[in-house]
């Protein structure tokens, strides 16, 4: 038989009186109500408010609550909405105790602190509606039981900026989900993390106020509170609405105070906390810096976001509602919508249609209903822009799979006489199966895996922490890298083991190491250049790996200075180089015998920020110039007239070839990049990356797998874009996040591996003035779970060709 509500208000005072405690007002009070709900033949339930608590009120209280699952009480809430005085692990404790009959948990996590939040996210609770709104997550790791929760707020979490691997996969039954007002950005390990959710029907980025001519008609109420599943009938006659009996298993006449527990708009003050984070925690309490007038460069938001200010953008009724065809409006047209609480996510270009294709059982994306049209659209626009996969695999496919039929294939083909074997395999290039296997393990994580490269070894101080400012794979030698230093250093590296094998000290002699350029047919060979002017030419054969004392020479070559230098690169033969700088002239230099030979001046209206050799012909070169132009020049022709010239819209930081020469790939300020035929200069393809606004934005883009992808990061972005070299379709986008709160990475330079596919090495920079700039490894084929041990050492060769 079920202990009545009175029998169990005696178990919580005879409970007080062993502990030796005051009964809680507030618990006796909701008892009281509940006796009341249940004579009125309503839902018996009671709320907690953990703010009327303290740890002496916490053992008689559970006590009782162990007690609820076997009473009349059908549903307990629980709400913190200001400080408390209880500490988190009771509050968690009381929490699990109540077990199944736990209905709605509505928390400020600010008065319990990470230590609080990691324990929820790793026990999970037996709740079914869970508000976590301000919650201080950085990297939300919900893996839990979460078994009953239908739905979870995670509204003005600002800290909130990923989620890791395994979050969400703990949560079958979650229908609702709300994160306005967040940092999260990236749409990849989004839809990741978001597909785990089976039942997931609808989702908020950001809260879609509708207005017409006469005034807005917005989802909020009067208490500045958004429900979280209210559409607005009147404009989507024809809507998918959801009753609260969707939302928990219990009838209930409470429905509107439910749903005034998910708000979007609500605006808490909250005390000063002294509790500091380590670098590695997944939660941050670094208070909102933006009401103090700063803000986060790392959250990519526009151009006057801040943390209090509603955003507004007025779209046609066309791009976020396509009306029924049987019941297409003119007044539909007059429609207008104002978001309000977006997060940066929503500003990524294509956003809802990259959404909507990707969640297949979604019905609600932003307040605005999902209809046929609209996923129709979303599926044309994801096949136009996105590559699913790589090199066009349109399915998931196991990596056991494909080394099957690749197996299968052998044995056949073994069998077979060489006049039946056909020349190419059922129109398979000889590259299909490893692209094919790329892609599946591509498609195993959408968290490619991250190595910032840590670099031991004598340099004559056991504490010197390099500063690294460009580096250059060897082009050869698959371990070997170089990278040169702000401090003018130069430093070879095996960045495979991660040991130094040559290091060069400054001496005096460079400042920042700008310029460098490895010889292809002499590999122990390269040269430096330095923003001071300084220009060198090394055999690491003959550099020490330590450093004792001031040695000087190394065997090096001096050339005659190129002053304020920002580039240098060797031609096809090993007999030229090139160097240019914050000038409108270019040098040539002889190698064998260390002269210069030629300044040719007036190249461009501006100075030349880069200067590249083609890959194969030793006298054809390219310029870019923030003059907005491109310029192709052959050195047999002297140059004074360029053979071409290309231009952008804006000033350009770099150009480079593609490795068979095909192609000119050309960027310029604020992720203006394109793709040009190196023939005549002719665009072949604009990339299209969305813009920042900002002048500011260098940008710099690289060719990866031979000439297949292109890699693409500018240096006031936290992103790197891998876009598809023959269609602009974007594959990836990799996120750098600093290692601690309100410290984030920029890209200052990166390139991609040439000997291993999908690899690549990231020249990141900290926002925090004192932090060190670092090279960061990234494989996009293995898993962000994985080990330093497990990291892929095996060759891959560049994959030149097309098809697949």
């Amino acid at each position: 038989m079920a202990i009545d509500v009175i029998a169990l208000e005696e178990m919580y005072i005879d409970a007080c009186r062993r502990h030796e405690v005051s009964p809680n007002s507030g618990f006796l009070y909701s008892l009281c109500q509940a006796q009341v709900k249940k004579s009125q033949c309503e839902l018996c339930s009671i709320e907690i408010s953990l703010d009327q608590l303290n740890d002496m009120n916490f053992h008689p209280l559970l006590e009782v609550c162990y007690k609820i699952g076997e009473s009349e009480i059908e549903a307990v809430d629980i709400r913190n909405d200001s400080s408390c005085a209880l500490a988190g692990e009771n509050a968690l404790a009381l929490m699990q105790a109540i077990n199944q009959r736990l209905r709605v948990v509505d928390l400020q996590d600010v008065s319990f602190g990470k230590d609080f939040l990691r324990e929820l996210s790793q026990r999970g609770l037996p709740c079914q509606v869970l508000n976590l709104r301000s919650s201080h997550f950085r990297k939300l790791n919900m893996v839990g039981e979460f078994k009953l929760l239908h739905a979870l707020n995670l509204d003005h979490s600002t800290s909130l900026t990923s989620f890791r691997e395994e979050c969400f996969s703990c949560m079958p039954n979650l229908i609702y989900l709300s994160m306005c007002e967040t940092k999260i950005a990236n749409l990849w390990t989004t839809i990741a993390a978001l597909s785990k959710l089976p039942s997931l029907v609808e989702l908020r980025f950001q809260n879609w106020l509708c207005c017409n001519d006469a005034g807005s008609s917005g989802l909020s109420d009067g208490n500045g509170k958004t429900n979280f599943h209210q559409s607005n009938s009147e404009t989507h006659s024809d809507a998918s609405t959801f009753d609260l009996e969707e939302l928990i298993d219990l009838t209930s006449s409470t429905e509107e105070a439910i749903r005034n527990l998910l708000p979007l708009s609500i605006n808490h003050d909250f005390p000063g906390i002294n509790e500091e984070s380590s670098d590695d925690s997944e939660m941050d309490f670094s208070f909102h810096l933006q009401e103090h007038g700063y803000v986060d460069p790392s959250s990519n938001q526009p151009t006057g976001w801040n943390g209090q200010i509603n955003l507004q953008r007025e779209v046609s009724s066309a791009t976020l509602l396509n009306r029924s065809e049987e019941d297409s409006h003119v007044e539909d047209v007059s429609l207008k919508y104002i978001s309000e609480h977006a997060s940066p996510i929503c500003f990524e270009k294509h956003y809802r249609e990259y959404m909507i294709a990707s969640l297949q059982q979604l019905k609600v994306l932003d307040n605005l209903p999902i209809r046929t049209m609209d996923r129709e659209m979303a599926n044309i626009t994801f096949s136009q822009h996105f590559e699913y996969l790589p090199y066009k695999r349109k399915h998931k496919e196991s990596v056991v799979n494909i080394l099957q039929k690749r197996e299968i294939k052998a044995s056949h083909n073994r069998l077979q006489t060489p006049k039946q074997r056909p020349s190419v395999s059922s129109g398979k290039s000889q590259y299909f199966y490893t692209r094919s296997l790329c892609a599946a393990k591509m498609g195993s994580s959408a968290w490619p895996f991250l190595h910032p490269l840590s670099i031991s070894g004598s340099t004559g101080d056991e504490s010197r922490r390099f500063r690294p400012r460009q580096f250059e794979y060897h082009p050869s030698d698959s371990s070997l890298m170089v990278f040169g230093t702000l401090d003018g250093e130069v430093v070879v590296v095996n960045h495979e083991d991660e040991k130094i094998v040559s290091y060069i000290p400054s001496l005096g002699a460079m400042n920042s190491v700008l310029g460098l350029c490895w010889l292809k047919k002499y590999p122990s060979k390269l040269i430096a250049g330095s923003d001071n002017g300084s220009l060198k030419l090394y055999d690491i054969r003959l550099v020490p790996k330590t450093v004792v004392g001031m040695h000087s020479g190394f065997g090096s070559v001096t050339f005659d200075e190129f002053d304020q230098l920002t580039s240098v690169h060797v031609n096809s033969t090993d007999e030229l180089f090139l160097a240019s700088g914050y000038s409108k002239n270019v040098a040539l230099y002889d190698i064998n015998s260390g002269r210069r030979l030629q300044v040719f001046t007036e190249m461009h209206r501006e100075h030349i920020n880069v200067v590249k050799f083609s890959n194969h012909s030793p006298s054809i070169f390219a310029t870019s110039s923030f003059d907005q132009d491109i310029k192709l020049w052959d050195l047999r022709q002297n140059p004074i007239k360029p053979c071409y010239t290309a231009s952008s819209s804006k000033g350009n930081v770099m150009v480079c070839f593609s490795p068979d020469d095909h192609y000119l790939l050309a960027s310029a300020v604020d992720n203006e990049v394109k793709q040009l035929l190196a023939v005549d200069g002719r665009l072949h393809l604009n990339f299209e990356i969305p813009a920042t606004g900002t002048s500011q934005n260098y940008t710099r883009s690289y060719y990866m797998n031979g000439r297949d992808y292109i890699i693409s990061g500018s240096c006031d972005e936290h992103v790197v874009r891998v876009c598809c070299a023959q269609t602009g379709r974007r594959l990836r986008d990799i996120s750098l996040e600093g290692k601690g709160p309100g410290s984030s990475m920029f890209v200052q330079s990166l390139r991609g591996d040439p000997f291993r596919d999908f690899n690549l090495s990231i020249l990141a920079a900290y926002t925090r003035p004192s932090s060190k700039s670092e090279i960061v490894k990234v494989n996009l084929l293995a898993s962000s779970n994985s080990s330093k041990e497990h990291y892929p050492s095996e060759i891959s060769c560049p994959s030149i060709s097309m098809g697949g």
